[in-house]
């Protein structure tokens, strides 16, 4: 009955809706859920400041509930983007709310992590319990998952068109063609849809007025995206050297939370504004667009949020990523008589766009997020920064097909 109701009720378009529907559904209905809690822990931690002290035991746990329960969960976003491109078994349901308790439990207790993976882990494993249900090939199945990571991504961040094109462009660079366009933008579209209909909201930001197009703006733009490109370069060596660090120096991947959960704990305790850098950080990451930031705000974000996320803290890395772009930016516009404001816009995306391998998907964020009057300077500030990232970006399962160009 299944076999006839794949191959005879359906059309190949009408297939794709229907499981795009679907799909937007679970992960819009789960970034919701997961968006609501974040705020409830997020102001939690903010009445009772004596919650970090439990970080590095909370940590533990979050490692043991992995060890003891998600055989091969741990390895998050690297562990989607594998299947994609050599499909194996399907994404296992318990990624979801292991993902969802461990990054709510870093948040609660002050780890210095981002949100995005567990929406886009969240959205993969359970857009590929479909695949499961209806026995698809190999292919259907991959064009399902990437489908779920655009559909988490977008309902977190309420940029549907950009949560599609991360998705596919991440991917891509690993082999898969854009022919899951269609299912990742409706799939996108209805989960962002879905979220806001079940009470999500979405941090906004004001870029401020645009320079107008010219020759001295544009180079200037160039300018700053080579040194955004090289701070994500430096967030990508911070993080995947910690972690080696921690993977030689301590074998017992319950130990490594304790230890960086304790650091975390003394910096908190002993650092002047250190509560700036725990958690998301969006007061900071607003105030770029709207006030004043520190000029060490960007350096020392990408320092703890490197450290937790080496360290074994679950969240992810886009929303630090936008506070080390927006604030570096902020800086930066001074010095080369720009608006604040409008280079904070640029390096929110070009950072992303460097540290992800993601130039395209960043554009458009920026565009979402900004307006289209941003496009050409997002486009170039993400360029260049792309060009001089590096090839490995946050995601070490991703693979470069082609080298980028020298610079």
């Amino acid at each position: 009955m299944m076999d006839y109701f794949k191959n005879t009720f359906f059309t190949p378009a009408l297939k794709w809706v229907a499981l795009s529907c679907l799909i937007g559904v679970l992960a819009g209905s789960a970034s919701a859920a997961f968006l609501c809690a974040l705020d409830a822990v997020t102001q939690w931690r903010g009445q009772y400041r004596w919650l970090i002290w439990l970080l590095p035991a909370a940590g533990m746990l979050v490692a043991w509930l992995y060890r003891r329960y998600g055989a091969g969960s741990d390895a998050g976003i690297n562990l989607l983007l594998k299947e994609t491109r050599v499909p194996q078994q399907t994404v296992p349901l318990r990624l979801a709310p292991l993902v969802l308790f461990g990054t709510l439990t870093s948040h609660l207790f002050g780890a210095s992590v981002g949100r995005e993976g567990t929406a886009v882990q969240m959205g993969a494993a359970l857009s590929d319990q479909l695949s499961k249900l209806l026995r698809v090939n190999h292919h259907t199945r991959t064009v399902i998952v990437i489908a779920g990571m655009a559909a988490g991504f977008a309902s977190l961040f309420g940029t549907p068109v950009a949560g599609a094109v991360w998705a596919i462009e991440v991917v891509a660079l690993s082999g898969m063609a854009a022919g899951a366009l269609l299912p990742c933008l409706l799939s996108a579209v209805i989960a962002n849809v879905v979220a806001l209909m079940l009470g999500a909201h979405h941090v906004h930001y004001a870029a401020g007025a645009m320079p107008a197009l010219g020759w001295m703006p544009l180079l200037l733009v160039a300018a700053s995206g080579v040194v955004f490109g090289l701070v994500a370069r430096g967030f990508c060596g911070a993080i995947h050297g910690l972690a080696a660090l921690f993977r030689r120096h301590v074998a017992n991947s319950l130990l490594r939370p304790l230890i960086g959960g304790a650091a975390i704990v003394m910096f908190a305790m002993t650092v002047t504004n250190a509560d700036r850098y725990l958690g998301l950080g969006l007061p900071v990451l607003q105030a770029a667009f709207s006030g004043q930031v520190l000029p060490q705000d960007f350096l020392a974000k990408l320092g703890l949020t490197a450290w937790s996320i080496a360290s074994g803290f679950k969240g992810g890395e886009v929303t630090p990523l936008f506070y080390v772009g927006a604030t570096l930016g902020h800086v930066l516009a001074p010095l080369l008589h720009l608006p604040p404001p409008f280079l904070a816009a640029v390096g929110l995306a070009a950072v992303f766009a460097g540290a992800a391998n993601t130039p395209l998907a960043s554009t458009v964020i920026a565009i979402e997020l900004f307006g289209i009057d941003i496009g050409v300077y997002a486009a170039l500030g993400c360029a260049a920064s792309y060009l001089v990232s590096g090839r490995h970006g946050i995601y070490a399962a991703q693979r470069l097909l082609y080298p980028k160009l020298k610079v």
